[in-house]
């Protein structure tokens, strides 16, 4: 600064020597100012002479500062050793346990960041470091060569061109245990060795050779797409050739379950199902290879090998994995399998009374064994679940709750009709065939099952009951009645006063006896069940063994008392009759066919 203005000083001392110089040219009136001038330059020699000492002083003042700028320097590099140690001292207790972020160019590991620099993770540095790698690679002029180093406060910046690729700090030379200037010189030959590679591979030529492999493997791919094509075609052709040839209608009890017809189609329904299968198959190794041809996509074309292999790497693995479990599985079942079978061996011969069993009826065998077979297989079930895959699995587990709930929630009402089946079974109020009379249905049994009882009646009606309503209603049973003891068929007539009872009993008991059906023993016999105001009431009781035919036994029985009754000029008082005559005919029946 003091410089600075010592200037004018001396510009003006330069004008007024150049004055003093051409004075001497003009006149007297020149002279007065000749002195004026003299008298200023006076003043001005001391102005300068004053701004020399000035800048004198000034530059004594600069050699101080910069001593002492020298010796906080000193103090400063001193400080930043210590620090440096202290430094250093802490980066190798972190070492063994810190692992570095590397920069990884087409899986090629260059060198790692373990520090942060401005605002910058270790991550950040790596992720910067590897896209400003790949970048500088795809160039198409790339010259390896020209990546240069440039130091600049304290930083090693490896450059190509204005780009700065990255950058290492002490901090990152202490990590790597190398001064600042060789960690920057091999790191900077491994980025132009790789850059040198990387211009390989995105050359010309190599991407010409590329793309022909490229279009190789798609037509390639298209001309096994055609071949595989015309086989299926040629073993569809095959097939329909087989329809009259080799293939026969499939029979399942008389029923045609597949003629040939649709054996042919469904032969081809998988058949187009196995042609797209190897489609799928080819396509599944040919999309990763046109990936794989390509660098930026080569990672990708792992990934889908990976994609594809893994689940079949699991799955093999698995099975076989699996085995053990699976003969255990397979030996279960073998064993409730081969149990079951002697049990239905045991169950049939004691349903056919080849084997007797002390209290054991023979229509036992079929519900008790199954019964016995569905518990069976209950239990083999919980014995093999703990063998079957993922039923440790919460969610398996969970799934299972679930179906148990709903099951148990909404078959309350089954698993009472079923409940009640059994007891129905082993109580026997009734067997199939018999004629039973259910609150008012009346019928036969045709069927019995877990659930239901059907019922046919006489009308030919079939009557379904569920078992737990059997279970809360009344039933009889004629036919085990008419088997064990006879049955009891009996009907009421009312005569009047004026006929003898005895007379009465004989034509009831003769007009039974004549009806087919009626057993002549036990004999049939009379009772009077009430003495009315006009008339006694009769009952005739008779016995029969054949219950399914008890409707027609009655209208055969109905028909002979009517006929016995009109032989003897019995009146039968229904509906009632006054006895005094008034000239009335009689209510006997003349028989036209007599």
């Amino acid at each position: 600064m003091n410089s600075l203005r010592i200037l004018p000083g001396l510009l003006l001392l330069v004008i007024f020597s150049a004055l003093n110089g051409r004075a001497q040219l003009f006149t007297p009136q020149a002279q007065e100012h000749e002195e004026v001038i003299d008298q200023e330059l006076k003043k001005d020699s001391l102005y300068v002479a004053a701004l020399l000492d000035s800048l004198e002083t000034s530059r004594l003042n600069e050699a101080n500062t910069r001593m002492e700028l020298e010796n906080l320097r000193y103090t400063m590099l001193s400080a930043d050793s210590v620090k440096r140690e202290a430094l250093k001292a802490r980066i190798d207790s972190l070492r063994e346990f810190t692992a570095g972020v590397p920069v990884v160019i087409e899986e090629d590991t260059l060198f790692s960041f373990y520090s942060n620099r401005g605002g910058y993770s270790a991550q950040q540095r790596a992720v910067m470091a590897q896209e400003a790698i790949s970048e500088l690679g795809k160039k198409f002029n790339l010259q390896p060569d020209s990546v240069y180093i440039d130091n600049s406060d304290n930083i090693a910046d490896i450059m190509y061109g204005p780009t700065v690729i990255t950058s290492f700090t002490e901090q990152d030379a202490l990590w790597a245990g190398l001064p600042q200037d060789s960690l920057a010189r091999v790191n900077r030959a491994l980025i132009v060795a790789e850059l040198h590679k990387l211009k390989e591979e995105h050359s010309f030529w190599l991407m010409v050779k590329r793309i022909f492999m490229l279009v190789l493997v798609v037509v390639g791919q298209y001309l096994l797409y055609r071949v595989t094509k015309w086989l299926f075609s040629k073993l569809n052709r095959r097939i329909e050739a087989l329809k009259d040839t080799k293939l026969h209608p499939i029979m399942v009890q008389g029923y045609e379950l597949l003629d040939t017809t649709r054996q042919v189609r469904l032969i081809e329904f998988f058949t187009k199902i196995g042609f797209y299968v190897v489609i799928l198959i080819q396509l599944l190794f040919t999309v990763p290879l046109i990936f794989y041809i390509f660098p930026p996509t080569e990672a990708l074309a792992y990934r889908l090998l990976g994609y594809i292999w893994s689940p079949v790497k699991g799955i093999l693995f698995g099975i076989v994995d699996y085995i053990p479990d699976l003969i255990t599985i397979i030996i279960i079942c073998v064993a409730i399998r081969y149990l079951i079978r002697l049990l239905k061996y045991l169950s049939n011969e004691v349903a056919t009374e080849r084997l007797k069993i002390p209290g054991f009826y023979a229509d036992w065998a079929l519900p008790t064994f199954n019964i016995i077979r569905f518990l069976l297989y209950a239990f083999m079930i919980a014995m093999i679940y703990p063998y079957l895959p993922g039923s440790d699995k919460g969610v398996f587990q969970g799934i299972s709750v679930f179906v148990g709930l709903i099951i148990s929630l909404g078959s309350s009402t089954v698993i009472g009709n079923v409940i009640a089946g059994w007891v129905i079974t082993y109580m026997r109020p009734f067997r199939k065939g018999d004629r039973i009379k259910l609150n008012d249905t009346v019928g036969d049994i045709i069927e019995k099952t877990p659930l239901v009882t059907r019922i046919r009646t006489a009308k030919n009606e079939i009557v379904t009951m569920p078992n737990s309503f059997i279970m809360s209603s009344q039933s009889i049973n004629y036919t085990r009645s008419a088997h064990e003891f006879g049955l009891i068929l009996h009907a009421e007539v009312t005569i009047g006063y004026d006929v003898p009872w005895r007379l009465v009993h004989r034509m009831l008991i003769e007009a039974a006896l004549r009806t087919p059906g009626i057993l002549h023993e036990p004999y049939p016999f009379v009772l009077e069940t009430g003495l009315n105001d006009w008339y006694p009431v009769y009952q005739i009781n008779a016995y029969t063994r054949e219950a399914q035919k008890m409707a027609l036994i009655y209208s055969e029985l109905f028909q002979n008392i009517q006929d016995r009754f009109n032989e003897e000029g019995v009146e039968i008082m229904s509906p009632t009759y006054i006895a005094a005559r008034d000239g009335n005919a009689s209510t006997v029946v003349t028989d036209p066919f007599k």
